[in-house]
């Protein structure tokens, strides 16, 4: 009967610790998996309050990555074409109103 019981015991902290392993992982996978798989060519209207670029990684596509205050509430970031010209400006124009701001953190690979 006490085998049985510290078998039990030995058991259930098994699949603690595995469910445990297991829900980290998952976490990470999300993480790595968010990525842009389209881009809008639709200009942003909202104020930008940051950007970030992301390199072309199948299925991730090279885009810049807008995130305004309405999105950063609503967990939504705009996926956009850098090749668009009104890309390009909204950077440049955000680095000039944001000096010390660096994107090197922020690059999605």
């Amino acid at each position: 009967m006490v085998t049985r019981r510290i078998l039990m015991r030995s058991l259930a902290v098994a699949v603690v610790i595995a469910s445990v392993i297991w829900t980290i992982t998952a976490e990470d996978i999300k993480v790595l998996n968010s990525c842009c798989r389209a881009v809008r060519t639709a200009e942003v209207a909202d104020p930008i309050i940051g950007f970030r670029f992301q390199r072309e990684s199948l299925p991730c596509v090279k885009a810049v990555i807008f995130e305004t205050e309405w999105g950063n509430k609503q967990g939504i970031y705009f996926c956009s074409d850098p090749k668009q010209r009104w890309v390009r400006e909204k950077v440049k124009q955000f680095l000039k109103q944001t000096p010390g701001f660096h994107t090197t953190p922020n690059i999605i690979y």
